[in-house]
């Protein structure tokens, strides 16, 4: 029988995670958090605090990585704890919506900015988008080292792109913005209720922005020693980005200042404008296609080792559970993601569906690293304990419980500032239970 290979050291996963988080988001979103919040001081609060909040959710993803180290990630732990319904429709967001979704989205945005690059017509969009998934669908297909090589290099790419932003914004301006000026807002002094509710607000696209590490836990079974490595990438990853986006919005913020960067619509593209004048649209264009390329790959190499889980617990296509003898990749899997991604990005409709169900995956990262406490209340039952030197959360159960409280709260407020699209999304989850039901019952006849 055929099994994944372990090809992936600790440089590429953390490479993975920091990847999976960095897409477009953060070329954009600071301009959403400056108008919610009003000024530098809140804005660079609210950064720290979201990403207080991912490195909480690394080290949860970390100890569940530590547990199971096995193809899947998220489906995987949602099956051991909360059953395997919801795990299925945790697969079924995935693949109907969710990240199908993203690729659709991110390679159509990947090609308007490459097609500005070169200079080429825009009629080419679609062209070029369904041109990149073919392409990344087909070098994940022969390997995950050669993904992971694909993916190592552009996460470096995307990095240097943001380090000499903030590099030039931050060091070239003169003069820059004093940290004694932190504490000015645009609208006079802060009120405490107010205060925490603009935090609350600029906390749900900010949550979005740093999503994505979890996904590095879907490939557990092809990195090196994965219970010592994995928990390790994540926290390095979720640090890195961490730093960068706190220091891109310290850039941001010295070359726009608060109200500015409120009133942007493409602040990164307004910074490098100030700085380099007209050459700035090429430069951004560059950054941002070489971090959406980047984030592309990262989604095609992940998601498939869920659609192969779930077609191994029978819940699924027989024939997506198996792996290619020579390259050990789930290649099946691989085609009929590209496959529904591509019908995707010919729909022009598509960005509604994403917008359906983004809250989504919010529900299954709170349900996920809800697992933990049925984790260790098992073990405590049964009188077990890990080994020492397992990797552990700092601060449990405050830890976990605040992530979940924070996934709540992104929940809350999508479907709050949305409930008719939130309606729509949880109708669209909700028709994956007769789709398990099927294959549930398949399986028991075929048995």
């Amino acid at each position: 029988m055929t099994t994944y290979a372990r090809r992936l050291g600790l440089f590429s996963a953390t490479m993975a995670v920091a990847g999976g988080i960095i897409g477009g988001g953060i070329f954009r979103t600071p301009a959403t958090v400056a108008q919610r919040v009003g000024s530098t001081r809140l804005i660079l609060v609210a950064w720290g605090l979201g990403g207080l909040i991912a490195l909480i959710g690394a080290f949860c993803f970390g100890e569940l990585g530590y547990r199971r180290p096995k193809a899947g990630g998220g489906y995987v732990y949602l099956r051991e704890t909360w059953g395997p319904l919801p795990a299925f429709l945790y697969g079924w967001a995935l693949l109907l919506v969710i990240a199908t979704g993203a690729i659709a989205a991110v390679s159509v945005t990947f090609a308007n900015y490459a097609l500005a690059l070169a200079g080429l017509p825009e009629s080419l969009t679609v062209p070029l988008a369904v041109a990149a998934i073919v392409v990344l669908a087909g070098i994940n297909y022969v390997g995950v080292k050669p993904a992971a090589v694909t993916q190592n290099i552009f996460t470096v790419l995307k990095l240097a792109a943001l380090a000499a932003l903030i590099g030039a914004a931050v060091f070239v301006v003169s003069p820059p913005v004093p940290l004694a000026t932190l504490g000015v807002t645009a609208t006079g002094p802060v009120a405490l209720l107010p205060t925490a509710v603009a935090l609350g607000a600029a906390l749900v696209p900010i949550l979005f922005t740093y999503g994505g590490w979890q996904q590095t836990n879907f490939i557990a079974e092809e990195i090196v020693e994965p219970e010592r490595n994995l928990p390790r990438a994540l926290v390095l990853g979720v640090v890195i980005v961490v730093v960068v986006y706190v220091l891109a919005n310290i850039a941001y913020l010295n070359v726009l200042g608060p109200a500015g960067l409120a009133a942007s619509t493409a602040p990164a593209a307004d910074v490098m404008h100030a700085l380099l004048g007209p050459a700035a649209g090429k430069v951004i264009a560059a950054g941002i296609a070489v971090s959406t390329f980047g984030f592309l790959n990262l989604v095609i190499l992940v998601t498939p080792r869920v659609l192969q889980a779930m077609a191994a617990d029978g819940v699924f296509f027989p024939r997506l559970a198996a792996l290619h003898p020579t390259y050990r990749t789930p290649t099946a899997a691989i085609l009929v993601l590209a496959g529904w991604s591509i019908v995707l990005t010919l729909n022009s409709k598509f960005a509604q569906l994403v917008d359906y169900v983004a809250f989504g995956d919010w529900i299954f990262f709170g349900l996920t690293v809800a697992g933990l406490f049925v984790y260790r209340a098992r073990e405590r039952r049964a009188g077990v304990t890990l080994p020492a030197g397992a990797f552990r959360v700092p601060g449990y159960p405050y830890t976990p419980a605040l992530f979940v409280v924070a996934a709540v709260l992104v929940v809350a407020s999508s479907v709050g500032a949305n409930p008719k699209n939130a309606a729509i999304g949880t109708g669209l989850l909700l028709l994956g239970v007769p789709v398990y039901w099927y294959w549930r019952t398949r399986r028991i006849v075929t048995q």
